[in-house]
């Protein structure tokens, strides 16, 4: 574990110093081979690389690794350090999983520097127009990351303390040093979000929209005519060549994300941000993407084979992304989670839990007298996002096309618990995110393309119609032309649910509050299922986090379906807030923990 000292020491070595002449400077660097921050004065160059730094901090998962600690999946690797917390072993000495203390940390640290010494870069001395631009873009794109810094920080720590009180972290707003007092009292919540607004907000005002290129000058806005530049000084700045960084669109949906968090029931109270305003932030975004008519057709299927080949990635997201990283040719993740049969590992193993939340395709959930749910034939008729997502017993995988077998009578190790750390242990295998045009074998390995998403517009529609549906009821919009059932009804149209015809169920939910919130958090577990979320909302929502993750036993051929218990899930209550880290606690007396740890 990381203290604030070791943030200072981590940033002075990683960050600070460019290159050393020798092995003995690692340990002695002499003065002469130490770039300090005052470098970038000088050095423009420097300064984006520093910047750069706190864009390679930030936490891009790339798979579905906290989703094995709740109610959907569990992993059949037994040193996954989400299935020790999830089966009684987090403490705040053992919460390294999702300790994000350190790199946030030191990420705004580097953002801090940045913007101290921003004001004197040469981005572009030989224009001063120019060279403004580039200041202000890259300024923007710090105080952007500063607030997503903040985001994850409270998402992570935020919490009551012993005495009740709601507080967030400590608020950086300028760089320390060895010499700087690192005791100091986390702020309120109310603070903390306070602060990453106002980031968010000088971001907004100073980004672009979007990184595109101009075809001419007739595209130039008007501020920027006015400047006496054109097209092509304008794409230098503000072109593709900057996709990827952080920009306007982004900024406001790191907006939405913190408002959603701020209203939810476990910090109620604890801000002035309500359901309305959570609900206005998430609009802001929805406005920018052409309302529900921008909710892109194939945004349920954004990560398969077939929208992935008929995309440019290179320089563009696919409609349904708003924010993804790099995009790499590789079998990682199909290797990691294919089943043995098709030389996987088969790690992430969703739960019977996650498919019962599958509703029949005619909308209703399964255990409604309307659904027609046949018991003995379960997985037909189904949502369709059911086999988009997960692989059940029988279906069809891989470059051949091959039927996967799951249950306890299946000839290879593709059935229920044949193999520890290779085969499913509830009867399924997950499928989203997953190529199924890729080979992991070694011997014949075929890898194709694939992107770390990392913000997509569906969140943002969800976390729309919860904080509308709260504010304004089911077909309430405050100020808006949409509202949480259109919202939804637009969400389940595209994944296939009732085929275009009416939704009974939905306009059934569309009359109480209390159903609509239980349908749209159900849409927004199956949206959003293996993509690192439900492990935060459960939390925010102050819902049950001990739930039996269940499977099922499939037997004589499919003849026979059986639910087991599969992992106990051994969380308290107080887990709803997370640990600081323990180190940090004992050694800085202002640094109080959350009550409970």
């Amino acid at each position: 574990m990381y203290t604030m000292k070791n943030i200072v020491k981590y940033i002075a070595i990683s960050a600070l110093t460019v290159s050393f002449m020798s092995c003995d400077d690692l340990f002695e660097p002499a003065i002469e081979n130490i770039k300090q921050p005052d470098t970038m004065d000088n050095e423009a160059k420097y300064a984006d690389n520093l910047l750069g730094s706190a864009y390679i901090l930030m936490p891009y998962p790339s798979g579905s690794e906290s989703d094995v600690a709740t109610d959907d999946a569990v992993s059949n690797d037994i040193s996954n350090a989400y299935l020790s917390m999830a089966t009684g072993s987090w403490t705040s000495q053992t919460s390294q999983s999702v300790n994000n203390w350190r790199d946030r940390n030191a990420s705004i640290q580097y953002c801090n520097l940045f913007l101290e010494h921003a004001d004197n870069v040469p981005f572009a001395p030989s224009n001063e127009v120019i060279n403004n631009m580039l200041r202000d873009r890259l300024k923007g794109e710090a105080y952007g990351l500063r607030a997503l810094n903040m985001y994850y920080l409270l998402q992570n720590y935020a919490g009551k303390a012993a005495n009740g009180d709601f507080l967030g972290v400590p608020i950086w707003k300028t760089s320390f040093d060895a010499t700087s007092d690192m005791n100091v009292p986390r702020a309120s919540f109310q603070e903390c979000i306070n602060s990453l607004l106002a980031d968010a907000n000088e971001a907004a005002r100073l980004l672009p929209l979007d990184y595109v290129d101009l075809a001419g000058n007739g595209d130039l806005p008007a501020e920027y005519a006015s400047l006496g530049i054109d097209y092509m000084d304008y794409n230098r700045v503000f072109g593709s060549s900057c996709w990827g960084r952080m920009s306007g669109r982004i900024v406001e949906a790191i907006r939405a994300q913190v408002s959603l968090l701020a209203a939810s029931p476990a910090f109620a109270g604890a801000s002035d941000i309500d359901w309305a305003k959570a609900a206005d932030y998430a609009a802001v975004v929805i406005d920018h993407n052409n309302g529900i008519a921008g909710l892109a057709p194939m945004g349920h299927i954004w990560y398969s084979a077939e929208v992935v080949a008929n995309n440019n990635y290179d320089k563009s997201n696919d409609a349904e992304i708003i924010w993804r990283g790099g995009y790499e040719e590789n079998s990682s993740l199909e290797a990691d989670n294919f089943p043995p049969s098709l030389y996987g590992k088969g790690r992430v193993n969703p739960t019977q839990n996650l498919v019962d939340a599958f509703p029949m395709a005619n909308g209703y959930p399964i255990d409604n007298p309307n659904a027609q749910y046949d018991a003995a034939n379960p997985y037909a008729g189904r949502d369709p996002r059911l086999a988009h997502y997960i692989v059940t017993d029988g279906s069809t995988l891989g470059v051949n096309n091959s039927t996967i077998n799951t249950g306890t009578d299946a000839s290879n190790n593709d059935g229920i618990n044949k193999e520890t750390g290779y085969s499913t242990r509830t009867g399924y295998y997950m499928r989203k995110h997953l190529r199924t045009d890729v080979n992991p074998n070694s011997t014949n390995e075929v890898k194709k393309y694939h992107y770390t998403k990392r913000i997509r517009f569906t969140e943002v529609y969800l976390a729309y119609a919860e904080a509308a549906n709260e504010a304004w009821g089911p077909k309430g919009n405050g100020s808006h032309a949409y509202s949480a059932y259109d919202v939804i009804k637009a969400i389940r149209q595209r994944a296939g649910i009732c085929n275009g015809t009416t939704d009974a169920y939905l306009d059934e939910c569309a009359a109480s509050k209390d159903k609509m919130r239980e349908l749209i958090r159900n849409e927004r577990r199956l949206e959003l299922c293996f993509e690192n979320v439900r492990f935060w909302d459960l939390r925010r929502w102050q819902a049950p986090l001990t739930e039996t993750a269940k499977g099922v036993q499939i037997g004589n051929h499919s003849t026979t379906f059986n639910y087991i218990d599969v992992e106990q899930r051994r969380y308290q209550n107080y887990m709803i807030y997370g640990p600081l880290p323990y180190s940090d606690v004992i050694k800085f007396s202002n640094l109080v923990q959350n009550q409970g740890w």
